[in-house]
């Protein structure tokens, strides 16, 4: 990840997914050397010269104004919350060092996460019927209730959720619908941490997974921007089979971006009926068979 270029970054990869005849331009005869727009056919459209493109997309301008930005996202055939992130990456932002409730940062990733409001803490406790978890924008987890923890072992303090679907086999056996929620998560990840990609924690984690996910190395690739939707969650678990629970996020005010996620199944239905009784094995002491793996181990070890 080029951290010091991002918005030439971000404009490369999308152009790469325009299709020029959806650009309503025609195609020659000749071959296409890229697969999506050219620099010269991005500049044409957004009525910008081609020099000032290719500046724009080498970092050697990083002010541009905000019709130019309207104009290039019109193009590029953004929506509404991939404009405000390509508005974002131009915008300046405080050093590590100088961001507010980060004294004596060092910058490196392992710094110590912020700590969970303690009303939240009691507030998840107190919902012995409802699973929920607290977590940072780059997903790593700081809170979570037995029953969360339950639902999987990786709804644990000191796992990094994006990791674990993509890396935990046991997490791609029990999410039915792991191709649409891996894509929705990374698109997540990078609405969460905005123009923010020098982030010491967010450089580690990209690092990791492209080396070690092909599938994030690819969906990273597209800076797809989405930021996380309520959603419906499908389970198959091994103590009471396939779940379906409704997610819902809430921000924490006055934290960097701590969100609480919490899960429910509609009243009276066969799922909240699982959810009742996977919540009493869970408080009678009987652990859930989602067993780990060494590549869970290897996950809370982190």
């Amino acid at each position: 990840m080029d951290a010091t270029n991002a918005l030439g970054e971000f404009l490369r990869a999308r152009r790469a997914l325009i299709r020029p005849e959806e650009a309503g331009i025609r195609r020659g005869g000749g071959l296409r050397r890229v697969p999506g727009l050219r620099r010269e056919e991005v500049a044409m459209l957004a009525g910008i010269s081609a020099d000032y493109y290719l500046r724009l997309e080498q970092g050697r301008d990083r002010n541009p104004s905000l019709q130019v930005l309207e104009a290039l996202a019109d193009v590029l055939d953004l929506d509404a919350p991939a404009t405000a992130h390509l508005i974002g990456l131009t915008q300046a932002r405080p050093s590590q060092a100088r961001r507010p409730g980060r004294a004596g940062d060092s910058g490196r990733a392992s710094r110590k996460p912020e700590p969970v409001p303690p009303g939240i803490l009691q507030l998840i406790e107190g919902w012995p019927s409802n699973p929920a978890y607290v977590e940072n924008r780059f997903t790593d987890v700081l809170a979570a209730n037995p029953l969360a923890t339950a639902l999987s072992p990786n709804h644990s303090p000191g796992v990094n959720l994006i990791r674990a679907i993509l890396l935990d086999e046991s997490e791609r056996e029990l999410r039915r619908d792991w191709e649409d929620l891996t894509e929705a998560g990374i698109a997540a990840l990078r609405a969460n941490v905005g123009p923010d990609v020098d982030d010491p924690r967010l450089v580690e984690l990209v690092g990791e997974l492209s080396v070690r996910s092909e599938r994030f190395r690819r969906l990273w690739g597209r800076h797809d921007v989405r930021p996380k939707q309520a959603r419906v969650m499908r389970l198959r678990h091994p103590k009471v089979g396939d779940l379906e629970l409704q997610s819902n996020k809430l921000a924490i005010n006055g934290t960097d971006g701590l969100v609480l996620k919490v899960f429910h199944a509609e009243p009276g239905s066969r799922d909240a009926e699982l959810l009742a009784i996977l919540g009493s094995l869970t408080a009678t002491g009987e652990s859930p068979d989602l067993t780990g793996s060494d590549e869970h181990q290897a996950v809370d070890e982190q």
